[in-house]
């Protein structure tokens, strides 16, 4: 086979996006280097670097968590702080990892991590069982509306490969778990460290009849985590070229949000309410029969209409939300509490609003997963329930329906800082 065909399957293929998370030491960071190495991903200079490394801080092993622990402070403290993501392709698969930390006070990075994963493998320590953190990290799964959630119950090896100790690990999270809304959840006895059930079938652990962890990202489907019955169209930019080959082209750029285009289709464009059709659909390859989420596309349409940034290309008898109350639950990630009443900037899409923050509901106790409808400062990782009233109409879907038309963030007004994320009820 050629470059050339090398190029186009690859092209081709499909992008999963998962995250990893779990308490501290938990053995994240070694799960995705033990990934990468057994399934080839390295190239010889990083793991003979990562040899040296582990010679010099006196490990009698090959210390893989070092492929993803970047930054200088995580390889001093051997754990991780900031998000790492990491890039690599099997022959089924192309995949993008995001690896997150594990203490309390990052759980800010672990929602920006996860908020366009496919996937999330949660790691727990085979020792310790089901933790307060563990807990914390699958609610945030839940409420981010990750479609899988892979349980990996790490370092089977201290304790025998015990099926007794897995089997009491995968009933206490069943419990947890039975109180959120996840469509898919699945479990896993592995050790990082050894490879076991990563990339190769353990020997040790015979009693597990399940999939590798390697096996399970190549296939799992994730064809349907998309929405592909409500069609949105978010307008980013208007393409017009204006030279002699495209003298007349008008083109409306942007990534497509939910459900199937086609030329021909009749349309309606949101706010001003006209209708059209779709005259073509391009991308880079040229023009289209048909487009769907999440490709990204210019559309022409047969009309010549006032159409600009930040409106939506609808169907007229489907149509998103458009208002200006809105009812939301916040993942806060700044150091500074929100404010009643206090004024943000909305980023929603294509879409930046000015709000004021009208209501807070409650707080969420991430660990028993109940209202704290008395105490209404919310702080840095804190996830509370808001209403927020926008200087213009939004047009949005409830985020369990469509994870990119129902979320948003809240950004500071004097600073520009990013302060919260935003799923919309």
């Amino acid at each position: 086979m050629n470059t050339e065909i090398d190029n186009k399957a690859y092209l081709g293929m499909e992008l999963l996006r998962f995250t990893t998370a779990g308490s501290v030491d938990d053995g994240k960071s070694t799960l995705i280097g033990r990934l990468l190495y057994d399934s080839k991903s390295i190239f010889i200079d990083q793991y003979e670097a990562i040899v040296a490394t582990s010679k010099r801080k006196g490990d009698d092993y090959v210390n893989l968590a070092l492929l993803t622990d970047g930054l200088r402070a995580e390889r001093e403290q051997g754990i991780t702080i900031d998000v790492a993501y990491r890039y690599f392709a099997t022959p089924k698969r192309k995949f993008i990892i995001a690896d997150t930390p594990g203490h309390i006070q990052y759980t800010r990075n672990m929602v920006t991590g996860a908020s366009t994963a496919n996937l999330a493998l949660i790691l727990v320590d085979a020792r310790k069982g089901l933790l307060e953190q563990t807990q914390r990290h699958t609610f945030i799964a839940a409420l981010l509306g990750i479609p899988h959630i892979v349980f990996c119950i790490n370092k089977m090896d201290l304790v025998d490969y015990s099926q007794e100790v897995y089997d009491k690990i995968r009933d206490d999270i069943e419990g947890f778990t039975s109180k959120l809304d996840v469509k898919d959840i699945q479990f896993m006895p592995v050790s990082a460290l050894i490879g076991d059930n990563v990339v190769h079938k353990s020997k040790k652990m015979k009693w597990y009849q399940g999939a590798t962890l390697m096996y399970l990202l190549e296939t799992i489907h994730i064809g349907s985590d998309h929405n592909h019955i409500d069609c949105r169209f978010p307008v980013q930019t208007v393409i017009r070229p204006q030279n002699n080959a495209y003298h007349d082209y008008r083109g409306y750029a942007g990534r497509i949000a939910g459900g199937i285009f086609k030329p021909g289709d009749e349309v309606l464009v949101l706010p001003s309410g006209f209708s059209t059709k779709i005259k073509a659909i391009n991308n880079f390859e040229g023009e289209l029969q048909e487009a769907y989420a999440p490709m990204s596309v210019s559309m022409q349409l047969e009309d010549e209409l006032d159409i600009s940034r930040g409106d939506m290309i609808v169907r007229e008898h489907n149509q998103p939300h458009m208002e200006q109350d809105i009812e939301l639950m916040i993942c806060w990630m700044s150091q500074k509490k929100i404010v009643q009443n206090g004024k943000y900037i909305v980023k929603h899409i294509t879409n930046d609003v000015k709000c004021i923050v009208k209501e807070i509901n409650y707080k969420v106790n991430i660990n028993t997963l109940h209202r704290i409808e008395e105490d209404k400062e919310i702080g840095m990782n804190d996830i509370a329930r808001i209403r927020i009233r926008t200087t213009r109409p939004l047009l949005y879907d409830r985020y369990t329906r469509n994870r990119i038309t129902g979320s948003l963030v809240l950004i500071d007004e004097g600073t520009n800082e990013t302060v919260g994320a935003g799923m919309i009820l």
